[in-house]
């Protein structure tokens, strides 16, 4: 199981050492349990892994000691609301893309979030394709880190399709496979361990089974070749770099 803070308003996150870290993560600060659990729900399915706290001081700590690729920031948080959670992560020089999700629809509020230094401004009720597709938008922006096709040269991975490009053919991979060739095309060359891979994959408080990695490299070969991963004996797995 991965490791995560329990309390969720009470998150203490060890950022440990710096490891290959490229599979998209999302932070989701957001209060309310139905939109939360909807959301990171969505966010798994779209092969990102997210991380949720519930309120505005968790979500500081959170953006403090980890590295996030993108937040999903509600404006009425307990503790300190989205507004000031903004303000503050400006102030500290984050660059960390957030868009704003919450009801607060009027024209002033949009304004304000946009002024304050959000990326995009979303009101509820919205529908998770679009909030799936702003995010796409946001990490293409250029200096997000998130290249619009990822490729060693070898094969290619479209995020907004999760297919597989190898010799001309192509496959459609799962949420879980597409993640896990994703961190390792992010660093073609590189070698992956276990914990590498489960990292970039799973989210808290996730349940991770012990032969879970070795089934998705299993898929994957299945679907684009078994010479696409290669397993350094007990050390990990990686893609090769195009010669």
């Amino acid at each position: 199981m991965m490791a995560r803070p329990e309390p969720v308003s009470d998150a203490k996150i060890d950022a440990g050492e710096d490891t290959v870290r490229k599979q998209m993560r999302v932070l989701l600060i957001e209060d309310d349990r139905m939109v939360g659990a909807a959301v990171v729900q969505a966010l798994r399915d779209a092969a990102y892994a997210v991380d949720w706290v519930a309120d505005g001081a968790s979500a500081l700590e959170a953006a403090e000691a980890e590295t996030y690729d993108l937040a999903l920031l509600d404006l009425g948080l307990p503790v300190h609301d989205g507004r000031e959670v903004l303000q503050r992560l400006r102030q500290n020089g984050r660059t960390l893309p957030v868009i704003v999700v919450t009801a607060r629809d009027g024209v002033d509020d949009r304004i304000d979030g946009l002024d304050l230094g959000a990326d995009d401004y979303m009101v509820k009720p919205f529908e998770i394709r679009e909030l799936l597709a702003r995010i796409r938008a946001v990490l293409r922006r250029p200096g997000s880190g998130a290249p619009p096709l990822l490729s060693n040269g070898i094969i290619s991975l479209d995020p907004a399709t999760h297919e597989a490009h190898r010799d001309g053919e192509t496959s459609r991979l799962t949420a879980r496979e597409f993640a896990l060739l994703q961190a390792l095309l992010t660093r073609p060359g590189a070698i992956l361990s276990r914990s590498d891979l489960e990292r970039h994959i799973y989210g808290w408080n996730e349940e991770v089974e012990s032969n879970a990695i070795e089934f998705l490299i299993h898929a994957i070969r299945r679907k684009i070749g078994p010479s696409a991963i290669r397993n350094v004996r007990g050390v990990g797995w990686m893609v090769d770099r195009a010669s």
